[in-house]
């Protein structure tokens, strides 16, 4: 899918999507009834980012990337819900068709949501490794230009801009824990925030029934998972990429499991502590800290990405 972005591509990508994406608060969390945490805590609220995640900042900066001619054929991908709303949203704004392939697991609000962003919407395979085969297939036979949810390095780059936003907010982070589906998001926050604070600590985060990088990490090339168990759906991919495990393999220090009834429990805490809605998988960074899945030293300071906007902490 081509090479890693370095941090000039990131630097380009923030500049190349400023009027398309909001610039999200990284709160401190205090003035709370019970602490996630026994130190200092950042939230970077990506949930309120324009169609409720950060994948806007990568669709857009993927869109804006192309040439006239690939944006006017249409734009199409496979997504668990979030890259696809950011994509039909990057279609909208630059007036082209968008298509989005959906899994079957997909919850209806996403389909639902991506429809009144105008996309065509396709409910095809049990996961979305066969929506995506789908969507490979229907953009060879229509001349669509496909946009890859988390291995293009056009789209890293511009899930990168969320570190460097984060770091220039809270430059005394130490640690920075990330949600994992494919990749993408943590690729891109890794690259930016080690070049900005190269002896920050960043940890990933991946669903029990979902532990597609971790396994890839501990096998030392990609692994196909056999089967998915988690309802973290935008976490849920059987296979990530290469140039996804390059960079995870680089820069990231640990990948940590979070189970579903902990990311349930991050996003309630995340709805009564902060009025924040999250879905399961906006929520699996702090559910990480909340459940102390990792050592964190004494007086460090610790991020997390709320990367995904949902109900599931106030149902």
């Amino acid at each position: 899918m081509g090479v890693a972005p370095t941090f000039d591509d990131i630097e380009a990508a923030a500049e190349r999507i400023k009027s398309r994406v909001r610039r999200t608060p990284c709160l401190r969390a205090r003035f709370i009834h019970t602490p996630a945490y026994d130190g200092d805590l950042m939230l970077k609220l990506e949930c309120l980012q324009v169609t409720g995640s950060f994948k806007s900042r990568g669709a857009n900066n993927a869109v804006l990337s192309l040439d006239d001619a690939a944006v006017k054929r249409g734009i199409i991908t496979a997504s668990g819900g979030n890259h696809g709303l950011a994509v039909a949203y990057a279609g909208r704004a630059s007036d082209t068709r968008a298509v989005v392939y959906l899994p079957e697991n997909a919850p209806a609000s996403k389909a639902e949501k991506l429809r009144k962003w105008g996309a065509e919407v396709i409910i095809e395979g049990a996961v979305w490794d066969d929506s995506n085969n789908a969507a490979l297939a229907r953009a060879e036979r229509d001349g669509l230009t496909y946009i890859h949810p988390f291995s293009d390095p056009a789209v890293i780059a511009g899930q990168g801009t969320v570190g460097r936003e984060m770091m220039k907010q809270s430059s005394n982070i130490d640690y920075l824990f990330v949600a994992i589906g494919g990749g993408g998001l943590i690729s891109g926050v890794a690259l930016a925030a080690k070049a900005m604070k190269p002896e920050i600590k960043i940890i990933g985060v991946e669903p029990i029934g979902a532990p597609t990088l971790r396994e890839s990490r501990a096998a030392g090339s990609l692994v196909t998972l056999d089967a998915i168990n988690t309802e973290a759906g935008t976490l849920a991919p059987r296979r990530s990429a290469q140039l996804n495990l390059d960079i995870i393999e680089q820069y990231v220090d640990d990948i940590v499991l979070a189970s579903d009834d902990e990311m349930r429990d991050a996003a309630r805490w995340l709805w009564f502590e902060m009025g924040v809605a999250a879905e399961l998988s906006g929520a699996a960074a702090l559910a990480a800290i909340q459940a102390r899945k990792t050592t964190i030293p004494t007086g460090a300071v610790a991020g997390a990405i709320i990367c995904g906007a949902g109900v599931d902490g106030a149902v």
